[in-house]
């Protein structure tokens, strides 16, 4: 298997008697990664094991997917998986537009201002709404809510991790 992979989802738990799982998506493409016919593999919490499965269905619900997997027909057959992450090779990256990134490649991330003033690294991505806020952990203080808008997000360069910033009045 590929040693490099990229989480898609998590499965949270079961769904009715005939082996349905109600998943969690954390991907910006879950109608793609949930079709029917899509391959994804299923990691144990400790990576102790992996088991490979092939969506048979998915619906949205309640912003969760209820996905049944082709090999599974029952509740019993699917419990033993609740709790796992799913994933899939980093080979079935799904390509960006430009401007647009990828959360690993955020994260992590320097920030610094228009003037030079290195503020701390991205260390997580929310999304509450109309636009992301990239938090921004600081080497003293309380971490900085930066909101992925052009006033404030100047340039992002995923090669070099870095992300220039203007400061508005407030931010900190």
């Amino acid at each position: 298997m590929s040693d490099k992979w990229l989480k898609v989802g998590r499965l949270v738990n079961t769904h009715g008697i005939r082996g349905e799982v109600k998943v969690l998506p954390s991907t910006d493409f879950p109608g793609e990664r949930f079709a029917p016919g899509s391959r994804l593999t299923l990691h144990a919490p400790d990576s102790s094991a992996a088991v490979e499965v092939e969506v048979a269905s998915a619906r949205e619900h309640k912003g969760l997917y209820i996905v049944k997997f082709k090999q599974y027909d029952n509740i019993n057959q699917v419990l033993p998986y609740k709790g796992w992450t799913i994933k899939v090779p980093a080979s079935q990256r799904v390509p960006l537009a430009e401007g647009e990134y990828y959360f690993h490649d955020i994260i992590g991330c320097t920030v610094v201002t228009e003037e030079g003033e290195e503020l701390g690294r991205i260390s997580e991505i929310l999304r509450p709404g109309a636009n992301d806020v990239w938090v921004v952990e600081r080497p003293k203080g309380r971490p900085v809510l930066i909101p992925y808008i052009a006033d404030v997000v100047l340039d992002v360069d995923v090669e070099a991790k870095r992300v220039t910033i203007h400061l508005m009045e407030g931010l900190i």
